[in-house]
């Protein structure tokens, strides 16, 4: 499997997010079949897609005099090919609904050479349990996030029955179109961002439900604190410069020791102050360390502030 030698894919679903998918695979020159059982959505996902182009145009990420070009390698259509042997790739990102991508993949099965990798976009379920395909090994998870034309990562996730050249060519292939693939070990639901993601908004409702707080002050709380920090330092990292030692002695007193920060602190490695915790930082002194990180915080602070990031949009 060469990713280099991908020519022409094949999208299905052009809803939030396939359309979008769809404009991505053509601003890397690489020809799509957008597919959607009502004419009705493909219509509106070209039309969104130009003024996407647009908007990215303004920011200089594409060139206005290659807006048409890149429409023009976008291929709408209504029904699935009665063959996909000139297609190179197939990505699903159809509803979240198990039987209509149990009829898919089926269709897709009958349809693709036994040797094209096939993709699904699913946000969170099991779709190696789901698809009923006679070559499983084939079957991939390509999780992309909204917007798909602007956010960088695709997680992509493998079945148990997934082969190792599947992964890595789908990996090669979103690096190719200019993503940034994370390649899990392994299925588990939700994946790496969406599992995080549940934890915050499952916190957020409840605070809500309670009264504790209304949504713009939430908002705000996040934007003030989190907004600021994890771009930088992202949610593991945060805890080296928090202190190992310091969360050890607050799960202690929560009865919920992890045993990973447990080893981290019986070696000694307590994050910034130690130069080691979670991360490496190779003999570093604390007010290296914390210097680097400080500048890049002030760096986004100005830039958040610029764009008034903080008022609500």
């Amino acid at each position: 499997m060469d990713s280099s030698k991908v020519k022409r894919v094949l999208v299905v679903g052009a809803g939030v997010m396939g359309h979008s998918i769809a404009q991505v695979f053509a601003q890397a020159r690489i020809e799509v079949r957008l597919v959607d059982l009502k004419s009705e959505i493909l219509d509106r996902a070209m039309d969104r897609i130009r003024s996407n182009l647009g908007t990215l145009a303004e920011f200089g990420r594409v060139r206005k005099d290659e807006i048409d070009a890149i429409l023009s390698r976008i291929r709408p259509s209504a029904e699935l090919p009665a063959t996909g042997k000139e297609l190179d790739f197939a990505l699903e990102a159809v509803v979240e609904v198990p039987e209509v991508k149990r009829r898919l993949f089926s269709q897709l099965d009958e349809i693709f050479p036994e040797d094209t990798v096939i993709a699904s976009n699913t946000s969170s379920l099991d779709i190696f349990s789901i698809a009923e395909i006679k070559r499983p090994e084939r079957l991939v998870v390509a999780h992309w996030f909204a917007p798909p034309h602007i956010i960088p990562l695709v997680e992509v996730v493998p079945g148990s029955k997934t082969t190792p050249d599947v992964v890595t060519f789908t990996a090669a292939l979103m690096e190719r179109i200019g993503k940034r693939p994370m390649i899990m070990k392994t299925f588990v639901p939700s994946f790496i961002v969406n599992s995080i993601q549940t934890a915050i908004s499952r916190t957020v409702w409840e605070m809500l439900e309670k009264g504790l707080a209304t949504p713009e002050e939430i908002d705000l709380a996040v934007k003030l604190t989190l907004g600021i920090r994890l771009p930088v330092v992202g949610v593991v990292q945060t805890s080296d410069f928090t202190g190992l030692d310091l969360m050890y002695d607050i799960m202690k007193q929560q009865d919920r020791l992890s045993p990973l920060i447990e080893e981290k602190v019986k070696k000694g490695h307590l994050g910034a102050k130690t130069s080691r915790g979670i991360y490496d930082y190779e003999g570093r002194t604390e007010n290296e360390i914390l210097k680097k990180r400080d500048e890049r915080y002030l760096k986004m602070l100005d830039h958040l502030e610029r764009i008034k990031a903080f008022d609500p949009i």
